[in-house]
């Protein structure tokens, strides 16, 4: 697996988790009785954003790491995903 591969299952892996942790203790204005005038009653509160971002980041990382031990390993290979295609 070169860099650019490498660089680009994990920013794959990383938008996939991103939006798995997204919603996760998020409280809708609704849920907390703080509805603003002229917004979404679904919206959130408190995003936390820049927490989540890095949450994402360090679960990618662990994940990626798995990803490239099993991959370098030979136990799976890039090069041909199913197998030989022979006729």
């Amino acid at each position: 697996m070169d860099w650019f591969t490498g660089t680009a299952i994990f920013l794959t892996m990383w938008w996939v988790v991103l939006f798995c942790v997204l919603p996760i203790g998020v409280r809708s204005q609704e849920e907390t009785g703080q509805i603003v005038a002229g917004t979404e009653p679904g919206a959130p509160v408190i995003a936390n954003i820049k927490q989540k971002m890095l949450v994402t980041t360090g679960i990618t990382v662990v994940i990626w790491c798995v990803f490239a031990l099993i991959v370098t390993s030979g136990w799976v290979s890039l090069e041909h995903p199913f197998g030989r295609l022979t006729r």
